[in-house]
């Protein structure tokens, strides 16, 4: 039994280890993005903001139009003339309309689909790497990600967010200067504590495609806390029931 839970502490350990190298890897210290799944009408401008930022790159191919609007609280009219920008039927899955071929040619690969993106990267870093790109000449696209250095896309929110350029610090034992600090230096539609929300919708909105099902969970969780309850205070009651005799 010993070295089962020794065994056990030490693949915690090192799965520990992993997510710090991991984590250092990927740009340093993530923001926290606060997301909250009850909070509808940040789900809903969530929605708004992808479908008009993200979906003509990104699918969502395990997510249908007349789930999201049962979930969401939308009409089949609201989704079909505000949210589906593909032609698609009101219970088919979100995709896009680039081609394969296309996608390869501009982005060297197809855009990934990003049902899944929050439950493999998480929200945090979700709402991070939204807000790291800065202008950087020497990439094919003009764009670069302090999270995510050399990614092979541009800024999607750029318009709102404006233009974000980096300060590096002094190089490297290999001779590389890394981003220090991110400045925006043009601004752009919103300002800063109104791109922070819609950053934090969109991500909030990733967070509930990676799982719908976790509205109703959280919504049936409340009650089988409280049935729970009340089969334990049951159970007390007889207990006291059958201990009355003994004593």
């Amino acid at each position: 039994m010993t070295k089962k839970w020794i065994a056990l502490l030490a693949s915690a350990a090192t799965g520990l280890l992993f997510s710090a190298a991991a984590l250092a890897a990927s740009g340093g210290n993530l923001l926290q993005a606060g997301n909250d799944l009850s909070d509808q009408a940040s789900l809903q401008r969530g929605a708004q903001l992808y479908m008009n930022y993200c979906s003509g790159c990104h699918s969502l191919k395990f997510l249908r139009y007349s789930r999201m609007a049962d979930d969401l609280g939308l009409t089949e009219e609201e989704v079909m003339s505000s949210l589906n920008f593909t032609g698609a039927k009101f219970g088919e899955q979100v995709q896009v309309t680039m081609r394969d071929a296309d996608g390869t040619e501009w982005f060297g690969k197809m855009p990934p689909d990003l049902s899944l993106i929050s439950r493999v990267r998480g929200s945090d870093w979700l709402y991070t790497y939204l807000k790291s790109f800065y202008l950087d000449e020497s990439r094919p696209l003009g764009w670069n990600n302090q999270l995510f250095p050399n990614v092979s896309m541009p800024n999607p929110l750029w318009e709102l967010q404006g233009l974000q350029h980096a300060e590096f610090g002094e190089p490297d034992a290999a001779g590389t200067r890394h981003p220090e600090r991110l400045m925006v230096t043009s601004a752009g539609r919103q300002s800063a504590a109104d791109f922070d929300q819609s950053v934090r919708d969109i991500t909030n909105f990733l967070e509930y495609a990676g799982e719908p099902a976790a509205l109703k969970r959280q919504a049936l969780g409340v009650w089988v806390i409280l049935f729970l309850v009340a089969l334990t205070f049951l159970a007390y009651l007889l207990k006291q029931e059958y201990w009355s005799d003994v004593h």
